[in-house]
């Protein structure tokens, strides 16, 4: 076993007792995610194979323009989604006491959150949206529904969780991941409120701050200048990590006038850098789909994953990586460390299609 997997096991070990203590806030989205195959062929009413590659669904999109086409897909699972509740039901499996606050179902909670709640203390605000997820073995389209999100604001926030009940969670979390700024059209508004009503009114150390664009590519480059201008002012009060998949990390780049990196360690890990530096951010994290990359004022690595070819998931392993990671960082491991944990929750998730426990990630780190 490589000396990085081990050493990280040692310090979970170590750290462990912490975990409980370690309260967490998580919010604002919240999806019903239903994952799908694409029929390549059907064989018979049970027997079927699966259109494996991305690019043979494009070719049978372009063949049918002008004209139509029947496509098949079937269910694999309907499940919890939303960058929010699939990152928090991760953290509650590793044992993290997590506050999620965002569209889980209104008046009643949704099915799907059920598991959630039985993890984390729950709080609706709004309906949940709706994505289908059709996967393939190099990638997934997501087609979402995200009508019921304008009800994601700071008004309807503070009927459901009044403004003192809210300073109150903030005061005593840990660690604060605001996420899926893309899909709610009113996260930037938000995120101003909380700099200016909430964040100066904390006290103690400063607290860990999460950040997950996802996906802004839909967004102005207007739009995400403004996001992250918002995101480099909270550091005044926070120790704000960027989290961003490859691409995100390109078009966060592009805003900031950086050159795309290509799918290189050392070009991706220079791009966390530049972006880190320019934002005067504590943590800057870049994970592709084979490794990830971060930087911090104390410099920048990056960590190889476990890569499968083979996955049962993939919708949400940004999101168990987000979840590994940031456990690191509130734990006081370092940067390498941190991103060991988010590669190896991302791993043991896309294999085993649920989240690691603990325990089940110390043994899936000894097998690496």
């Amino acid at each position: 076993m490589p000396d990085l997997p081990r050493t990280v096991c040692d310090e979970l070990k170590a750290t462990s007792a912490s975990i409980p203590k370690s309260r967490m806030l998580v919010g604002l989205d919240g999806f019903v995610d239903t994952i799908l195959h694409v029929v390549a062929r059907r064989e018979s009413l049970s027997k079927y194979s699966r259109m494996e590659m991305m690019r043979d669904f494009a070719a049978k999109v372009e063949a049918a323009a002008g004209l139509s086409a029947n496509l098949e897909f079937v269910t694999q699972m309907v499940k919890l989604g939303g960058n929010g509740p699939i990152m928090a039901n991760a953290l509650g499996s590793f044992g993290v006491p997590v506050t999620y606050i965002g569209s889980l179902g209104a008046p009643n909670l949704h099915p799907v959150f059920a598991e959630l709640a039985q993890r984390a203390r729950v709080i609706s605000i709004a309906e949940p949206g709706y994505t289908d997820a059709i996967e393939f073995e190099d990638g997934k389209l997501m087609f979402g529904k995200h009508e019921s999100l304008k009800d994601v604001n700071w008004k309807n926030l503070v009927a459901h969780v009044p403004e003192e009940e809210l300073l109150g969670i903030f005061q005593n979390s840990a660690l604060i991941a605001l996420v899926n700024w893309t899909m709610l059209t009113q996260m930037t508004a938000i995120w101003e409120k909380v700099a200016t009503r909430i964040a100066p009114k904390l006290t103690g150390p400063k607290r860990w701050l999460f950040i997950d664009l996802a996906d802004p590519a839909k967004r102005s480059r207007e739009d995400i200048a403004t996001a992250l201008k918002q995101v480099t002012r909270f550091e005044k009060h926070f120790r704000v990590i960027l989290g961003m998949n490859l691409q995100e990390g390109r078009q966060v780049g592009e805003v900031l006038g950086f050159p795309p990196p290509d799918e290189t360690y050392g070009t991706v890990t220079h791009h966390a850098t530049l972006i880190q530096q320019a934002l005067g951010l504590d943590t800057v994290v870049i994970h592709p789909t084979f490794f990830a990359s971060a930087a911090d004022a104390a410099g920048s690595v990056h960590v190889v994953g476990p890569f499968t070819a083979k996955p049962k998931i993939t919708t949400g392993a940004g999101d168990h990586f987000n979840a590994g990671f940031c456990i690191g960082r509130v734990l006081g491991l370092n940067l390498e460390s941190s991103l060991q944990i988010g590669v190896a929750s991302s791993g043991f998730y896309v294999r085993n299609a649920k989240s690691p426990t603990l325990p089940h990630l110390i043994r899936f780190l000894k097998t690496l």
